[in-house]
């Protein structure tokens, strides 16, 4: 079954390629409501209003090496199949902002599935800042790269012991 890391991981990829400085995901669980809300903002190039209006098209892209174009789409379809909603907003040279409520009590509802492996893998590959918040009930996890090359000033986010850092404080708080 689809998981939805895996969507966010394909639409933040989207934002890198997409010039973005910064990718802010948001994930807000309300277990008691049966609701997931994901969204994922970027301040990269943003999209045309032709690239905007096909951005759910599954054989519309612009990327040159593929000839479809699904990550959006299956993301929408994925939410839409839960009674959920799907919203896409972009603004040439502003960012884009993809968001999906996902009722989780549906059958159709994908698991989230490994959230951390996805959070490391976007901060350890990228000189973009990323900042990640979980928002489960009455509880809060929030990781910003910003922040980290504050503290580290010279020393690469990407340099092993930091690397080794993040992946242990993810795996600590349990996102």
């Amino acid at each position: 079954m689809h998981q939805l890391s895996l969507s966010i991981l394909d639409i933040a990829q989207n934002s890198l390629t997409a010039n973005a400085s910064l990718v802010e995901i948001a994930i807000v669980e309300k277990t008691f409501l049966h609701t997931l809300e994901i969204t994922i903002s970027d301040n990269g190039n943003g999209m045309t209003d032709e690239q905007l209006k096909n951005a759910t098209d599954p054989f519309y892209t612009t990327k040159k090496s593929k000839k479809v174009g699904l990550g959006i789409s299956l993301y929408k379809m994925s939410a839409e199949l839960t009674g959920g909603k799907f919203s896409i907003y972009s603004k040439i040279n502003t960012g884009t902002s993809v968001s999906a409520l996902f009722h989780t009590d549906h059958i159709d509802c994908p698991p989230l599935g490994n959230i951390s492996d996805t959070v490391f893998s976007l901060i350890t590959s990228t000189d973009a800042d990323i900042y990640f918040r979980h928002e489960k009930d009455d509880t809060f996890f929030e990781i910003d790269t910003r922040q980290f090359r504050e503290v580290l000033g010279d020393i690469p986010i990407s340099s092993p012991q930091v690397v080794l850092f993040i992946r242990e404080y993810l795996n600590r708080n349990k996102i």
